[in-house]
């Protein structure tokens, strides 16, 4: 293996047999004849890739699609069926919430306990425990016994003891979900300051925002086999895809695509534009809204007997009908409406909300300077909202509404779409807050007589 390279897995398999009972599991062991109870599982076919040194690669996939398995084979704590799994350096691995620790020990004597596991010897050990204890940060527990822990406690000593054995490669597997968000904060400070070392890491986890925000690569792993390999955003867009049943076939390790490759959450026929024509030249006459991809059918509906939103179509660069967007991209957000009745003064509305339903931002038609014209009895009106979508990475919702107009700022409901369209939104930037406002920072010297900002 090269010495560039921390982890090499060439054609990795791992079968499981599965008995439906104990009782079959003992008739199969014992049957003279050696008559077969069980059935095979695979939890992984054929898996192959490297890790060179200094990568900070994520796995993501379903429950049940292999990521422990291949951790365990790399570990070397399971044996793969076939294939072989190379690792070049000290490996410290998280598999499982306090695995190796023993419940009668303190968290003083798992944490020598590990690093003897480990090879460090005990004296090297007792010199690196203070900065084990300050991370863990759980107090006068450090010195309780681990069965009177918390799953929180587990972690935090558990993860302390993992990153201060010096490893040439750390492996966590969905550890960091059972910690809060100061802890986790924590250790994502370690692992910038790991991946300064040249530390190899492979982090495991649902949180798909950790996957963008931290990993060089990500890994998507689907009833044990790759689907992508790739650019992280590429890959959560695929897992995605695949946990709202809409990626219709297998794409294969070799997928690298930038950032600009259209893929599955695209339902355009041809062009944009011709996507976008289409849109506005058809006329259904009941609400088609369902077939979008990005339609949240928990969404709370409003109707109305004198107007219906029969459809909306979201687009941003090259795709039509996203259901996921870095932030800050430009989106495109039509609604068709179709007056059952005459109105004298419609209004449009739009409001971006996240998923505990604060407001991000709201505007309607009469806050523009655009003058609507009266929509008559049978008509269609398609309306159109540009924004740049400046909010942080997580899920957001979508509420379209059109009002009447009264007199000034007062308004009549006719039909609202709440939460109709769901949108999750991934990180290309570093801030906290709801919304990016931009702001931009700079440094000077004091005193300087003429400094310019």
């Amino acid at each position: 293996m090269p010495s560039t390279t921390a982890i090499s897995v060439r054609s990795v398999s791992k079968k499981f047999r599965l008995f439906a009972s104990q009782k079959e599991r003992l008739l199969e062991a014992l049957h003279p004849f050696r008559k077969q109870y069980h059935r095979e599982f695979w939890a992984l076919r054929n898996v192959s890739f490297e890790v060179g040194r200094g990568e900070t690669v994520g796995i993501i996939g379903r429950n049940g699609s292999g990521k422990s398995t291949l951790l365990q084979i790399i570990c070397s704590v399971m044996q793969a069926t076939q294939g072989e799994a190379h690792v070049n350096g000290r490996i410290s691995a998280l598999l499982e919430l306090g695995a190796g620790f023993n419940p009668e020990f303190t968290g003083r004597d798992n944490v020598i306990l590990n690093g003897a596991i480990m090879g460090v010897p005990r004296k090297e050990m007792l010199i690196r425990l203070p900065e084990i204890e300050a991370f863990a940060d759980i107090g006068e527990f450090f010195d309780q016994p681990v069965k009177t822990y918390s799953s929180g406690m587990f972690v935090r000593v558990a993860f302390a003891a993992a990153i201060n054995v010096e490893p040439d490669i750390l492996i966590v597997d969905e550890a960091l979900a059972v910690g809060d968000g100061k802890f986790q904060q924590r250790c994502f400070n370690k692992f910038r300051e790991l991946q300064g070392r040249g530390v190899t890491i492979i982090f495991v986890t649902h949180d798909v925002e950790s996957i963008v925000r931290h990993c060089q690569r990500a890994i998507l792993l689907n009833a044990g086999a790759i689907v992508t390999d790739g650019h992280p955003t590429i890959a959560v867009q695929r897992y995605i895809d695949l946990m709202e049943g809409r990626l219709a076939s297998p794409v294969h390790a070799d997928d690298k695509g930038s950032l600009g490759t259209t893929h599955r959450d695209s339902t355009r026929s041809g062009s944009q534009n011709d996507a976008v024509e289409q849109f506005i030249t058809e006329q259904p006459i009941k609400d088609v809204c369902s077939k979008r991809l990005s339609y949240n059918p928990k969404e709370h509906h409003q109707p109305s007997q004198c107007a219906i939103i029969v459809d909306y179509l979201l687009v941003t660069g090259d795709r039509v009908d996203p259901t996921h967007i870095c932030s800050g991209q430009v989106v495109d957000i039509f609604f068709k409406v179709l007056f059952i009745d005459a109105v004298e003064q419609p209004c449009f509305g739009l409001s971006i909300k996240t998923q505990d339903g604060v407001t991000i931002y709201a505007l309607n038609s009469s806050w523009t300077d655009v003058k609507l014209h009266a929509a008559i009895r049978g008509e269609y009106r398609v309306v159109r909202f540009r924004t740049p979508m400046l909010v942080n990475s997580g899920d957001i919702f979508l509420d379209f509404g059109v009002d009447e107009v009264t007199m000034v700022n007062t308004y009549e409901c006719m039909t609202r779409r709440m939460a109709i369209v769901h949108l999750v939104v991934l990180p290309a930037s570093t801030f906290h807050g709801l919304a990016n406002l931009g702001a931009q920072f700079t440094e000077g010297t004091c005193p300087t007589p003429n400094l310019v900002w």
